[in-house]
């Protein structure tokens, strides 16, 4: 059996959730909280990502959001290849330092 070539995705994370009452709040912190811990950086407000190394690495993370929704607001997530993420353009602003510093090539699994 050939193994299948695996392909660095990233997965994008869109979220508003509201944060008027003190349990919402409470609720986007827990939410925000999870997605730092699970590897997460943050590209703008309310927008995260993470490098994910093949499809089934995406499942698993896209599974792992679903066990730690908050029950109210608008969380979207869409998966994209390390190339078209690559290609993502600048209007306005640079990349942050962070951005610079990782990458695919730059990742080793041990």
């Amino acid at each position: 059996m050939i193994e299948r070539e695996r392909r660095f995705m990233r997965l994008l994370v869109f979220f508003d959730l509201p944060v008027v009452k003190k349990e919402d709040r409470k609720h986007y912190t827990q939410f925000r909280n999870f997605l730092l811990k699970d590897g997460y950086d943050m590209l703008q407000f309310s927008v995260y990502c993470r490098i994910c190394n093949g499809q089934e690495s995406v499942n698993k993370h896209v599974g792992r959001l679903n066990k730690h929704l908050p029950p109210k607001g608008s969380i979207r997530c869409m998966q994209i290849t390390e190339k078209q993420y690559g290609d993502m353009k600048f209007l306005v602003g640079k990349p942050t330092v962070k951005e610079k510093k990782v990458d695919a090539r730059q990742i080793s699994f041990f």
